[in-house]
């Protein structure tokens, strides 16, 4: 299954975060925690440098808890923290601010030496669909920043001050102008970061549940019950029909991406850091 999406706006966009990485003092880059490798835009972070960089893993609660931890873990080092959130949950992204302003200390206190009571400023970036606006609105206790469960709502730029301590620059989501990695690219379709009507969903949703056959075949059970684990069965057992009583087999690979999406297949994290000696 062949996956590339880059439309035009998104190469604007990159060309807009190399301009704003001049003026910001840190970066959070907000990933999805069930597919943190696939979100992770290596050609963003070689625009980085050395500028402090937070990895926020959003969306915690549909991904595996110790997934979680071990990436946390894994993405931690010099000049880089990590953090898990749900930002739909009430204060569910207020973790971030403390992490925010331990990685731009010396920048503040630089500036307070010189008597200036510096307001860091902190650029939110990812790529569609993991939820960056959802996570300043979170931290802003309102709904400045656009929305949506679709990739592509957010196209410019938006300047929000959290708490009067840090200001916040939401960026649209930006993938890779390449996707190399075929199994990277499913992934990021599966949850829902590369959009649906460029796809085949029905070969999308059939990628999906050989995946989950091969890595999670107890959810499936758990969703759809014992041997429903193709779209035929699911659709057979569902009772999505068509006239003349073939199989709903598009109703069905919606359905089935839908159950992924929203967590109705349980907790599950696609990929795990790498095994460090």
């Amino acid at each position: 299954m062949n996956i590339q999406w880059f439309p035009g706006h998104m190469a604007k966009a990159i060309r807009e975060a190399e301009q704003n990485l001049k003026v910001v003092d840190a970066v959070i880059y907000v990933l999805d925690s069930r597919a943190v490798s696939a979100c992770i835009n290596n050609h963003f972070l070689k625009m980085l440098g050395n500028k402090p960089i937070l990895y926020v893993l959003n969306k915690a609660d549909l991904a595996d808890a110790k997934a979680n931890r071990d990436w946390i873990k894994h993405l931690t080092g010099e000049g880089s923290l990590a953090v898990s959130v749900i930002a739909t949950k009430s204060g569910g992204a207020k973790v971030i601010i403390p992490k925010i302003k331990e990685l731009v200390k010396v920048q503040i206190e630089k500036w307070q030496k010189k008597g200036i009571n510096y307001t860091p400023k902190v650029m939110v970036a990812g790529i569609p669909n993991t939820g960056k606006s959802s996570i300043i609105n979170s931290l802003c206790n309102s709904g400045k920043a656009k929305t949506g469960n679709k990739p592509g709502v957010t196209r410019g730029r938006q300047w929000v001050r959290v708490d009067n301590i840090i200001d916040m620059l939401d960026t649209p989501g930006v993938l890779a102008p390449k996707l190399d990695d075929i199994d990277l690219a499913k992934h990021l379709a599966f949850i829902g970061s590369i959009k649906d009507d460029i796809l085949d969903i029905v070969e999308l949703a059939r990628e999906f549940l050989f995946e989950m056959n091969q890595k999670f075949p107890d959810n499936l059970i758990n969703r759809y019950g014992q041997n429903l684990n193709s779209l035929e069965t699911i659709a057979s057992s569902r009772g999505y029909l068509i006239k003349g009583g073939e199989f709903d087999i598009e109703r069905t690979a919606a359905a089935v991406l839908d159950d992924f999406r929203l967590g109705r297949l349980g907790k599950i994290s696609l990929e795990l850091p790498p095994v460090t000696e």
